[in-house]
């Protein structure tokens, strides 16, 4: 009987449960597919360090699922709050004939516990059909072969999310048995009865609070946006408190002023039914000033999460043909404490019977050097005491990196990039790291010549230029003085550089020929850090070790920023739709008052579309402004890894927040029209 019961319920009120649903299949499928990028990924030809990078998402996504869960599970008991307002004269009904809270509450738990089976079931059937297209994004992402991949399910991805689930609807279960465990017959008799209130606030106080919210939030902008180098620990956390509270206060003053506004407005107040559609938002903005201030800030966290990580994700396959154009580099730091005595890395590798030239069709061997009386804040110049004074933390007795113009010339050749010419009393200073780019700069604006090993010379541009030696994915070149070859004093050498391109075609092959063959020269002690040799350290970097890196960081990044902002895109719209939703049931003796002197069916639709477009508008152009100058800071920290493809990951933020918000709208819109259209 009781379960019959259950199921008509469901069915007669299956149009209130449409965000419920929607929440729930949403949250199941997403939960499902991240989880299960596991299991795709084992169908993808890979390298094992791309497996590396998979199993390091895994658990790392792993970890965030967590959190996740108990986002996912605070959204299935703020929805389950709807739905029980929404019955109170059902249960009404229910105890006049004598049903006890027992029974009620059996009615609710079979109800709960239907609702989450075809939830879960419909929602991992849609998370199953969506990973089989989550195996081509993780293709794209780690540039894997999908020639292998068959269609696959993933066992631990199902349990692990009907485990999540299923403590979820527990915790509602109980939820649902303590209200109802709490319910008078003469409360929910008179629920709908019951209108809310609009207090209207102070005026003058509210003026008053948002041109001061307004006012810290301008300067917390201009503190984010243009004094980011200065923002420390400390201070980014006070920045993060006070930003939340101006935000607090911007809608709780603005829940005053709006219907104030809008009333001084009289030709648009007066028309139509303007009036009660502005009343409306009013009374909903008023009871739900917390609520906005944490979408806001959630909608805000979305845009810039869902854009860094899109962004670091472009950037880093950029800036692999860029900065990575040959395939192989050797480095040799040599200990300046040590007699300036060596061999250089192709003869030290030819005493041991290797000639590493041999395995390269192109390379360019060179030394680097450092000026002891050559120190960073000797290259500032006359702006070293404004620099100190703006950038404290900077290293200003670290030694200036300088090449020989023949050297970085064969390299830039190597390189395909342009090459320079100098006179005798010229240098040319590269960098490629845009924070180092201002104050390098600065230093050049106005006195250009610098003291390098005893030789004067000034710069041959007025700028610093675009250049490198390293190869890597990011922007790390903070300075690099390339200077006439008759300055250099070859016994100041710091660093010993073999630059080159793989003889073979076969990449992966020619590798892990060299990388053998250099380790067994470093086993029979030809290659040491003791001796004649006087090398205190030596690494190697590959274009393919870099690429795998970079794609892995780039794939890991941008998995979590999506996964993190799905979830909260999907929050901030179920709790705006909930909040929407139970208003147009609280509201529906308005809306046949509106019906009964003459208000069109059409002007009624218009109405509630106004109130949930602006409802939904309100916190997202607040979280609009504040990512603005979020991530103008964002950038700041971004900017090694270079932005260039910034203004595609924002249009790929907006499309994300498009689909999944602006779907909450449309359902939201749609529910609560066919709700205050029940008694028409």
């Amino acid at each position: 009987m009781l379960f019959k019961l259950s199921l008509s319920n469901i069915r007669r009120s299956l149009r209130d449960y449409a965000i419920y649903f929607f929440t729930l299949i949403i949250g199941v499928s997403v939960f499902y597919v991240f989880n299960a990028i596991g299991g795709q990924a084992a169908m993808l030809r890979m390298s094992e360090a791309q497996y590396e990078m998979v199993r390091l998402l895994e658990t790392v996504i792993s970890g965030t699922s967590v959190f996740v869960a108990g986002v996912l599970g605070l959204l299935i008991v703020y929805a389950s709050r709807f739905l029980m307002k929404r019955r109170n004269r059902e249960f009404a009904l229910y105890m006049t004939l004598g049903m006890s809270k027992r029974r009620i509450s059996a009615i609710l738990l079979l109800e709960t516990l239907i609702i989450g089976v075809g939830s879960l079931f419909v929602g991992l059937l849609i998370g199953i059909g969506l990973s089989q297209l989550s195996s081509a994004l993780v293709a794209n992402l780690f540039e894997a072969d999908m020639t292998s991949y068959r269609f696959t399910v993933s066992g631990s991805a199902i349990v692990k999310t009907i485990v999540y689930f299923a403590v979820m609807y527990l915790v509602v279960m109980v939820f649902n048995s303590f209200v109802v465990t709490r319910m008078k017959l003469i409360n929910l008799m008179q629920s709908g009865k019951k209108s809310e209130q609009i207090k209207l606030k102070n005026p003058v106080l509210c003026v008053i609070v948002f041109l001061l919210s307004a006012g810290l939030l301008g300067f917390l902008y201009y503190h984010v946006g243009w004094e980011s180098v200065k923002i420390e620990r400390n201070d980014a956390l006070i920045t993060i408190a006070a930003g939340s509270v101006a935000t607090f206060f911007i809608f709780w003053s603005v829940s005053g002023m709006l219907l104030r506004v809008f009333m001084l407005m009289k030709n648009t107040y007066f028309r139509s039914l303007n009036a009660f559609t502005f009343r409306q938002l009013s009374s909903k903005v008023n009871t739900m000033v917390f609520s906005m201030t944490v979408i806001c800030l959630m909608l805000f966290i979305t845009i810039c999460t869902l854009s860094a990580a899109f962004s670091i994700r472009n950037s880093m396959n950029h800036n692999i043909d860029e900065l990575c154009p040959t395939d192989y580099e050797l480095v040799c730091i040599y200990d300046s404490d040590k007699p300036q005595e060596y061999s250089g890395i192709v003869e030290m590798c030819s005493e041991n019977g290797y000639d590493i030239s041999e395995d390269f069709s192109r390379f360019v061997n060179f030394t680097t050097y450092e000026d002891p009386e050559f120190l960073f804040e000797d290259s500032l110049g006359d702006q070293f005491e404004e620099v100190k004074a703006q950038y404290s933390f900077l290293l200003y007795d670290s030694h200036e990196q300088i090449v020989k113009l023949s050297d970085y010339n064969a390299l830039m050749e190597l390189y395909g990039r342009k090459t320079y010419t100098l006179a005798d009393d010229e240098y040319i200073l590269f960098c490629n790291y845009t924070s180092m780019i201002n104050i390098r700069n600065k230093s050049l604006a106005d006195n250009t010549e610098r003291t390098i090993f005893g030789h004067k010379l000034r710069s041959k541009y007025a700028t610093c230029q675009d250049g490198f030696i390293d190869i890597s994915t990011e922007h790390i070149n903070s300075g690099l003085f390339v200077v006439p070859d008759s300055v250099v004093d070859e016994g100041d050498a710091a660093k010993e550089y073999f630059i080159g391109e793989y003889a073979s075609d076969d990449k992966e092959a020619a590798e892990k020929g060299v990388h053998d063959r250099l380790d067994a020269a470093m086993r029979s002690g030809a290659i040491t850090s003791d001796g004649e040799n006087n090398i205190m350290e030596m690494g190697w970097t590959t274009k393919l070790e870099v690429k795998e890196a970079a794609v892995g960081l780039g794939a890991i990044v941008a998995f979590l920023g999506l996964y993190v902002g799905l979830v909260f895109l999907i929050a901030c719209g179920a709790i705006l739709a909930l909040k929407e939703l139970s208003d147009s049931v609280d509201s529906i003796g308005r809306y046949e008052m509106l019906r009964k002197i003459g208000a069109e069916e059409s002007d009624i639709s218009r109405s509630l579309l106004r109130q949930t477009g602006l409802f939904f508008l309100l916190p997202l152009v607040l979280a609009c402004i504040h990512s603005v100058f979020g991530m103008k800071f964002l950038i700041f920290f971004l900017q090694v890894f270079g932005t260039k493809n910034i203004g595609s990951s924002v249009a790929s933020t907006a499309a994300v927040i498009l689909l999944i918000y602006g779907g909450y709208f449309l359902v939201t819109y749609f529910s609560g029209r066919s709700i205050i259209k029940d008694r028409k």
